[in-house]
């Protein structure tokens, strides 16, 4: 049997509201119910948003997408005005990155947890890319 993430559990002050965001602006199937969880499939894994009134710590959520899909997913963050940084820390903004002569670019969902859209894997390029991943260089 093959290994394979079925699901992990976000919490979510409005699970409704973060469920459209995240479809709408990565363009995924609609959101469905499942008990008290909203359910996002994320082809064969599903986030499953779990609504709590208590303070919520970010997590870091990445989703490698194609070239075009990308192209889709960028037009709709600017479409929205949202905000987005070619790094983690959020300290490049209103930039995307080419790392591993891909790209990518990190924006917040409406509970702040940290979503990055990427076409390449961490270190798929080498050394040998033209635009080093800098966890690479460390």
């Amino acid at each position: 049997m093959t290994v394979t993430l079925d699901h992990t559990i976000i919490h979510a002050s409005n699970p409704q509201a973060t469920a459209t965001f995240l479809t709408e602006l990565l363009g995924l199937p609609p959101h469905r119910q499942l008990g008290h969880f909203t359910i996002v499939r994320v082809g064969a894994t599903s986030l499953d948003l779990l609504e709590t009134q208590e303070e919520i710590a970010s997590r870091h959520f990445a989703f490698l997408v194609s070239e075009p899909e990308f192209d889709a997913i960028f037009a709709r963050i600017e479409a929205r005005n949202l905000p987005y940084w070619a790094d983690p820390f959020h300290l490049e903004p209103g930039r995307i990155n080419h790392w591993d002569d891909g790209r990518g670019v990190y924006f917040d969902d409406p509970d702040g947890h940290n979503l990055e859209v990427l076409t390449r894997s961490y270190g798929s390029g080498g050394l040998q890319a033209e635009h080093v991943n800098p966890l690479l260089r460390r």
